[in-house]
């Protein structure tokens, strides 16, 4: 792990996006019908991205544990495509972008779990960062 002892504690923000590809338009219509058999997608997703921003310590083991004081999980829908955008806040030594990053991925990875029965064709695209702030180098790709 590096040593961050000697840095100053920061407010630290990190945006993270990442995307799904339906295959079909069928499944959006369930997804937006609560026909999905294993349940509500979007809010199982929401709680699978909360535990995956928390528990990226205990899978990453260069991460430090910080304390993760804000996280917010939101979904975009443009035709068959899902946008999922994750921003994690802290005030702490070191940035949240592994955590926003892995949390993005484990909602997409839970929707695709979720949505499998009903869409074979389904696509995780992309998992990127967006944005950082608080440390030693921002970063605005928006």
């Amino acid at each position: 792990m590096v040593d961050i002892t000697h840095k100053a504690v920061t407010l630290r923000t990190a945006i993270a996006q990442a995307r799904i590809v339906l295959s079909k338009k069928e499944t959006l219509e369930a997804i937006e019908q609560g026909r999905v058999p294993k349940g509500d997608v979007f809010e199982m997703s929401k709680a699978a991205g909360l535990l995956g921003v928390k528990k990226t310590p205990d899978l990453l083991p260069d991460c430090h544990p910080i304390p993760i004081e804000a996280t917010s999980i939101s979904y975009e829908i443009n035709d068959l495509e899902i946008v999922i955008t994750v921003t994690v806040k802290t005030n702490y030594k070191t940035g949240v972008e592994v955590e926003a990053m892995h949390g993005a991925s484990v909602v997409a990875l839970n929707m695709y779990d979720m949505l499998k029965p009903l869409d074979k064709g389904i696509e995780i695209q992309s998992i990127r960062l967006l944005e950082k702030s608080g440390g030693k180098s921002d970063i605005n790709r928006r």
